[in-house]
């Protein structure tokens, strides 16, 4: 990774619901069915903590709803995720993997499954430096797909709207409020509806998005093809 030599004291917290069907990737009903949702839903998942194991940081947490499964790496500290609503299950993340190693923090979720160890890396060097306090990755849709933080702070996250069109811009709004020095992140799709969908995996073409949409889609088109072709007698 060009810019980065060693491995970084920072943690990685990757904050995730169990890939249930009908409790994952709704969005993507219609037009994949609930289990179509849920199997893009664990690729998505499966690519982003292979992803966070290649990054070269010291701890890796991941903030679960949901119970664990076969795609769980090794290497990772699982936490429960707790509060009403996002925004405190964000916070509590950040205060929860803090505990005895007391570094840096990067979260990311599910949504992008094309982010890279560099991404990452890099993003968390501000952080380690001392360059910046936070980082906040915005994202296509007026969220944000990645917030990294020195140390946890509740009154950052509590009460900021989240899954709205200026969630990011409330944050970032939040962080600067509070007097933090802010670095940004490159702006990545989240993985909210079929064509978001369609776009992220054309970005990583072989991974197991990719690969787990394009046959999803086969199975859907052929579907349609079955439903609409008359039966003969």
């Amino acid at each position: 990774m060009p810019g980065i030599r060693g491995v970084l004291p920072v943690t990685v917290i990757v904050i995730a619901k169990a890939p249930v069907p009908g409790r994952v990737k709704t969005r993507l009903t219609p037009p994949f069915s609930p289990e179509q949702a849920a199997r893009l839903a664990t690729a998505a998942l499966t690519d982003t903590l292979g992803t966070v194991t290649a990054t070269p940081v010291t701890h890796r947490v991941l903030a679960l709803d949901g119970p664990p499964g076969p795609w769980i790496p090794n290497d990772s500290d699982i936490i429960s995720q707790r509060g009403s609503g996002l925004d405190q299950r964000l916070a509590a993340a950040f205060a929860d993997a803090y505990g005895a190693a007391r570094q840096p923090m990067v979260l990311i979720g599910m949504d992008t499954p094309q982010v890279t160890p560099d991404l990452l890396a890099e993003a968390a060097m501000p952080l380690v430096s001392g360059d910046a306090d936070a980082v906040l990755g915005p994202a296509t849709d007026g969220g944000f797909w990645l917030l990294g933080l020195r140390q946890p702070n509740w009154s950052l996250l509590q009460g900021v709207p989240m899954s709205r069109a200026d969630t990011g811009r409330v944050q970032l709004g939040r962080l600067m409020d509070a007097g933090l020095r802010v670095a940004m992140a490159p702006e990545l799709t989240d993985v909210d509806d079929a064509q978001d969908a369609m776009q992220v995996a054309a970005l990583i073409p072989g991974s197991r998005f990719a690969t787990t949409l394009e046959r999803e889609a086969g199975v859907l088109e052929a579907g349609v093809l079955e439903t609409a072709t008359p039966r003969g007698r």
